[in-house]
């Protein structure tokens, strides 16, 4: 297996529906280079293939310069979505076929009694039993024999799929004995068949039976179409001569091998956010500001997450397609419109943005693909935020009309006919959009018993920076910190990604001393397996790896547990008083009381292993004069009223220039709009920071 070189070039790629990213890291100059290039949808590698030639001659490097690849995908997730996955089947314990139908028996909305459930990804027609079970600690209690064995491998064979899943009720705490099982059907099945059999507990070993099931389900459901895409990933860019090792980034924040991903492609599915929160929270650090919200607004929807002293906040539990996915993840939540949202008039009346969104084909009217639909975009052309001859640098032209004509159409369904009534529709449209959004992000760092005003954000996307003024300013962020690059901002934190993988066990205790000698001990079996992970990985370059323990926590009764997270290394001996007063804490910071008396119960023990990678650092900007020059100026339409606006070019920016609302500043992969009442100043780095000014004229 080829290593990761130390002194070879790194680039991140992210793989979007209107253009693929590029982000070259050159260890030896220490800088780094962009590229965007237009996305095949019916073939994504081929776009992966065109920006990976255009990069390297760009850069005047030769393909034996690279040094490793980290590519960031929405392949298995996009897959998840729209339900196009692999055919896969299920054996479960014997009285447990409608696992996934009944799932936790809740309904989708409690206030909604015409909601509907998730369509099963898995029908239960191809869902068996078998007699094999495992008591509350481990202990078989059933088993079936060869008979019984062979007889489920023959309806396995019938079933016409590519892979079973094996979920035994009770396996998570014998991970290897339901592996075993998984192994003797497999050996059972007909020499014809092409079937892999896989173990839900080998996949993930946590309790609770039907994410357990989801998890897997959904690994072996993505399984052969990010297989296709891999392979045929590496074979053009074996004809360009790229021998580098592919790394995969994950939902995690890190990054995985190949072959690793191949193995567990449900690792992957969340990668492209979470590459970008990574990037963020490095910046977050390299601009000393230790608190910050990310906003990432792209064509369908807008996501935020919480990084705290340069770590992203992980999550044990999410959700895709309306399915749990209980893995740890970096903590995205989506809140709002994105820039081809649609804007409509309701039919009582009321205007409202999304959640239809016009894509990228045809897009915003004002793209002049056939679409006839106003969306966000139309409304940053129709106030003049967007500049129809600067949209994407100018490669991309926009068409006003279309979209005045399209915004029009809202006016009238709002009962508007004068002069201005598109520019107002879209004014108000978009301060909907930003009273979504600001209402969700407060919302969500509530639940987290955070203080907005406390953190800054972090905008990237394409239109993340152009809203990020007004999302700051309706929240209450007094901060704004843009990047450089904030358009390919998720290929940058691809690149920059460290190795990570997450190892869980789950061990139903209430803690006393022996409890916790328990959990020590189950630690060390996973320190063990995890570093022999990071050596399988085959990827030279690394420092020392840094290790990450926490536990899943409630008091006895609690339906839900808290997930704590711990320094390394622990004290040792490993005392129950150390972790149950960890609990009390985090307990006592989200829900402002704690428990002296109530047991303390632990579900699951959790660890992560960091391999940290070179890291990649442009080089600091040269300084600048102090005030920016504005290259021309023309109106924008503002909180209800025309203002003359100040134009600038980003890339005419240098360190220590300051600049006031109201201000547009272009750049070729976004558009940044600064307020007026806030002043925007250069760092040495090149991120904006946006600060709200008071009246004695201090930001």
């Amino acid at each position: 297996m080829n290593s990761v070189s130390s002194a070879g070039a790194r680039i991140g790629i992210d793989v979007g529906g209107t253009f693929t990213d590029f982000v070259l890291y050159d260890t030896q100059r220490r800088q780094l280079a962009y590229h965007k290039e237009p996305s095949t949808p019916a073939d994504p590698a081929l776009a992966v293939r065109n920006g990976l030639a255009a990069l390297i001659a760009q850069n005047g490097l030769v393909p034996s310069d690279i040094g490793v690849l980290l590519h960031g995908t929405t392949i298995g997730l996009n897959a998840i979505i729209q339900r196009r996955g692999a055919r896969v089947g299920l054996v479960v314990t014997e009285g447990f076929r409608d696992v996934l139908e009944i799932g936790r028996a809740r309904m989708p909305s409690s206030f909604d009694f015409h909601a509907t459930r998730e369509e099963p990804f898995l029908p239960r027609e191809r869902v068996l039993e078998i007699g094999a079970r495992f008591n509350r600690d481990g202990e078989v209690t059933r088993w079936p024999d060869a008979e019984q064995i062979a007889s489920t491998a023959q309806q396995m064979a019938a079933l016409d799929v590519d892979a079973v899943v094996v979920m035994l009720i009770n396996g998570y705490l014998q991970p290897e004995r339901e592996a075993e099982l998984a192994a003797a059907l497999q050996q059972a099945l007909p020499t014809t068949t092409q079937i892999a059999v896989l173990s839900a507990a080998q996949t993930w070993p946590e309790i609770r039976e039907y994410e357990r099931t989801v998890v897997a389900s959904l690994n072996a459901y993505i399984q052969p179409l990010m297989r296709r895409y891999f392979e045929r990933l590496a074979q053009l860019a074996a004809e360009l001569g790229v021998t580098a090792p592919i790394l995969v980034t994950a939902s995690n924040g890190g990054s995985l091998s190949l072959n690793a991903a191949l193995g567990r492609p449900i690792d992957t599915v969340l990668s492209g956010p979470a590459s970008g929160v990574v990037a963020a929270a490095r910046l977050a650090v390299e601009s000393d500001t230790p608190r910050i919200v990310t906003f990432d607004m792209g064509g369908t929807s807008s996501d935020i997450a919480v990084s705290q002293h340069g770590q992203a906040e992980m999550v044990t539990r999410t959700e895709i397609g309306g399915l749990p996915l209980v893995l740890p993840v970096v903590g995205v939540s989506a809140i709002g419109a994105g820039g081809g949202s649609k804007i409509r008039v309701d039919e009582h009346g009321v205007l409202k943005v999304g959640p239809e969104s016009a894509g990228a084909d045809p897009g915003p009217a004002a793209y002049g693909r056939g679409g006839s639909s106003a969306t966000v975009t139309d409304c940053y052309l129709a106030t003049g935020v967007l500049d129809a001859d600067a949209f994407v640098g100018g490669a991309m032209k926009l068409y006003p009309e279309r979209a005045q004509a399209a915004l029009n159409l809202v006016a009238a369904a709002l009962g508007d006919t004068a002069p201005d009534a598109a520019v107002r529709a879209a004014s108000g449209a978009l301060a909907i959009a930003t009273a979504q959004m600001a209402s969700e992000l407060r919302k969500s760092l509530a639940q987290r018993g955070l203080d907005p005003a406390e953190f800054a954000l972090v905008p990237f996307g394409g239109a993340g920076p152009t809203h990020a003024n007004w999302l700051a300013e309706e929240a209450g962020l007094a901060h704004v910190v843009i990047p450089l690059k904030p358009g390919t901002f998720c290929a940058l934190g691809a690149a920059t990604a460290d190795l990570r993988r997450d190892f869980v066990r789950s061990l139903r205790v209430t803690l006393d001393d022996r409890a916790a000698g328990d959990v020590a001990a189950i630690w060390n079996e996973l320190e063990t397996s995890a570093h022999a992970w990071l050596q399988q990985q085959g990827v030279g370059g690394t420092d020392q790896p840094s290790l990450r323990p926490a536990l899943d926590m409630r008091y006895a009764g609690q339906a839900y547990e808290l997930n704590v997270a711990l320094p390394h290394p622990l004290p040792s001996p490993l005392q129950a008083d150390y972790l149950i007063e960890a609990f009390h804490r985090e307990h006592e910071r989200l829900y402002g009381f704690r428990d002296e008396h109530a047991p303390v119960d632990i579900s699951t023990i959790r660890l992560a292993i960091v391999g940290h990678l070179v890291t990649a650092a442009g080089a600091p900007r040269f300084a600048g004069t102090g005030t920016a020059v504005a290259y021309s100026r023309r109106k924008v339409f503002l909180r209800g009223g025309w203002h003359e606006a100040q134009i600038y070019k980003r890339d005419a920016l240098g360190a220590g220039d300051v600049l006031d609302g109201p201000a547009v500043i272009e750049q070729q992969d976004t558009t940044v709009l600064i307020l007026p009442g806030w002043r925007g100043r250069t760092d040495a780095l090149g991120n904006l920071h946006l600060n709200a000014v008071d009246q004695g004229g201090q930001s």
